[in-house]
């Protein structure tokens, strides 16, 4: 009984363990994606797109917040769509 229970508390604590880096690697995927949305609403500025909305905010807290509030493919998606407006934006060469 007490193996039983030594392997049980043993599951619990890797079970946490990987939910706590889950949750660390979520943190550092959407500190990621704010630094690079920011970028996204420099160039946005720089070339004098005019594009505007949440997405376009230059607050990284704002970005951050709303990348830990949906799923990956979401903030994925969100990064290429603007990816996309910004290389439609570009001036002739």
């Amino acid at each position: 009984m007490l193996i039983i229970r030594t392997c049980a508390a043993a599951s619990l604590v890797a079970l946490g363990a990987t939910g706590l880096a889950s949750a660390a690697a979520a943190q550092a995927n959407c500190d990621m994606y704010g630094k690079l949305a920011l970028q996204q609403q420099k160039q946005n500025e720089t070339s004098k797109c005019g594009f505007t909305g949440a997405e376009w905010s230059p607050d990284l807290k704002a970005h951050i917040a709303w990348c830990n509030s949906v799923g990956p493919d979401q903030w994925k998606a969100q990064l290429q769509k603007r990816n996309q407006q910004l290389e439609k934006c570009k001036p002739a060469e």
